[in-house]
């Protein structure tokens, strides 16, 4: 008799002690030890923060999705005048249109769209 696979989601940790941490606080959500507004905040202490994203590394993301700057921003609910200058360097993107950026990155332009 073969064992039930458990499949845990793709999730990247600060560390092995807060992916321990994570783990125990998402069997504890589940068994309704701690509420969900609690799930929140431990998911957001211990997964890693989204990194910066150099001006290079933003066009990489566009022209990998094969995107003009107009469609690019449209997906990121921003402006293309705002898209120019975080490829230019001359802003950096931060809050929402990071992690937008960073998912684009990591999963594909779809994961966004």
């Amino acid at each position: 008799m073969t064992e039930p696979k458990t499949t845990e989601p793709k999730t990247t940790y600060g560390s092995d002690a807060l992916r321990s941490a994570h783990l125990v606080a998402r069997d504890l959500h589940a068994a309704g030890a701690i509420d969900k507004a609690t799930m929140r905040r431990f998911d957001v202490s211990c997964l890693t923060p989204v990194e910066d994203l150099a001006p290079e590394a933003i066009r990489a993301i566009r022209e990998t999705a094969q995107m003009s700057q107009a469609i690019f921003a449209r997906a990121l609910n921003v402006t293309t005048a705002l898209v120019s200058k975080w490829e230019r360097g001359e802003k950096k993107p931060g809050g929402p249109s990071l992690k937008l950026l960073a998912l684009a990155e990591r999963k594909g332009i779809d994961a966004i769209l």
